[in-house]
């Protein structure tokens, strides 16, 4: 099959197929002689798998990482599997909190203007300046 195709099949744009061959999480594809890129149900499947490891929010090394496992062949032991996805989801445990810390940061912020009225009154640009960023970034853990 050609690039459109594999990206309708996919639910992707052909760039990031692209990018996905460029940067060695898809392989490439074998060339026909008109020089078109020709895929195969394997590389459908394999660029399935790299769009759930990214709707996951995995890195393109954690879904290197599980895609060296997956041509492993059966192994006796998948616990290496487990642990990055252990891991990934202490990451995604992490940015919850920072994402509720700036939530909060915000709704406080947000109070500080409640009432129609000029720029120069403005209780939110007033309070954005008196605080100094190194001082607002450490209270979120956003840095």
């Amino acid at each position: 099959m050609k690039i459109g195709e594999l990206a309708q099949l996919a639910r992707c744009g052909t760039e990031t197929i692209r990018y996905y061959e460029r940067i060695g999480l898809l392989p490439p594809p074998i060339r026909g002689e008109n020089n078109y890129r020709r895929y195969t149900t394997k590389h459908v499947e394999q660029l399935r798998f790299i769009r759930n490891c990214r709707s996951l929010d995995m890195t393109h090394e954690e879904i290197r990482t599980l895609l060296d496992y997956s041509k492993a062949g059966p192994t006796p032991d998948c616990s290496p599997i487990n642990d990055l996805i252990q891991e990934h989801l202490q990451h995604v445990t992490i940015r919850i909190q920072e994402l509720q810390s700036l939530e909060t940061q915000l709704r406080d912020l947000y109070q500080q203007c409640q009432h129609p009225g000029q720029v120069s009154d403005c209780g939110i640009l007033e309070n954005l300046s008196k605080l100094p960023l190194e001082e607002r970034s450490s209270k979120s853990h956003l840095g």
